[in-house]
């Protein structure tokens, strides 16, 4: 195993995910995703990028030409069906953005986006990332001391690894141009961002955003938000761990 999908895995992938493959071939590169974690990974983090793509930017019609210019790009003869030439500009934009900093100007929260949008925007930058941490460690001592300096005020930070949610380390988001600290815990395979937000007006009951759920609840005059794709009941568990655990335990 490599922790970087080599090149060949990526074109497949990217193509399985346009819908581009035959059934043996996409097969093949289902069994593969599942036995590479970083292929995995690298699946995730593309088709978040999608979603978020077709969320903030509005459909155009393409300028004249482009569709020539592509098939010239990649190489493929105008009378071949397969694969579609806007698949592959969608993956060629995916691509691009996927290896560059325009990937956290796409994901920005746009005017008048709640603290909720926000804070799932910050979940899927991170989980487009590498690592969808800055600091890795399990010991709340070192992941909590990390914030400090950083940002105004250091998060509670709890041991929830007796009851199935190690906590893997935090990270630093931006919401209304204020950095604000995510910790990060794991539930077998899924990541639970928990962002803590300084307390204000916006009041909003949990939901779900295309297979995310987001829980919030308010402790010290500080909202905190756990986004994850975890199932809803889980996640609740995990949010009422968090609140009954003694950050000193």
């Amino acid at each position: 195993m490599t922790d970087t999908p080599n090149e060949r895995d990526r074109l497949l992938m990217h193509a399985y995910i346009d819908g581009e493959l035959d059934p043996a071939n996409a097969i093949a590169v289902e069994q593969r995703i599942a036995a590479d974690p970083a292929l995995a990974g690298e699946r995730t983090r593309v088709e978040a990028l999608r979603r978020a793509l077709q969320e903030r930017l509005p459909p155009e019609m393409p300028p004249p030409g482009l569709e020539a210019r592509v098939r010239r790009t990649v190489g493929v003869a105008a009378e071949r069906a397969r694969p579609t030439w806007r698949a592959l500009a969608a993956s060629i934009l995916v691509a691009v953005m996927a290896s560059s900093a325009t990937t956290w100007l796409v994901l920005q929260p746009a005017p008048g986006d709640s603290v909720a949008d926000a804070v799932m925007d910050g979940h899927l930058r991170a989980l487009m990332a590498p690592q969808p941490i800055d600091v890795a460690s399990s010991d709340r001592h070192t992941v909590k001391p990390w914030f400090q300096g950083k940002i105004p005020q250091a998060p509670r930070v709890v041991d929830l690894a007796p009851e199935g949610f190690p906590l893997v380390g935090g990270r630093i988001d931006v919401i209304g141009r204020q950095g604000v600290p995510s910790l990060v815990y794991r539930r077998r395979q899924h990541v639970i961002s928990v962002t803590a937000v300084p307390d204000s007006a916006h009041q909003e009951p949990p939901r779900s955003v295309k297979g995310y759920n987001v829980m919030r609840w308010a402790a010290d005059g500080i909202g905190y938000w756990a986004v994850s794709d975890l199932n809803a009941d889980e996640l609740a568990t995990f949010a009422r761990l968090f609140r009954e655990t003694p950050a000193d335990r």
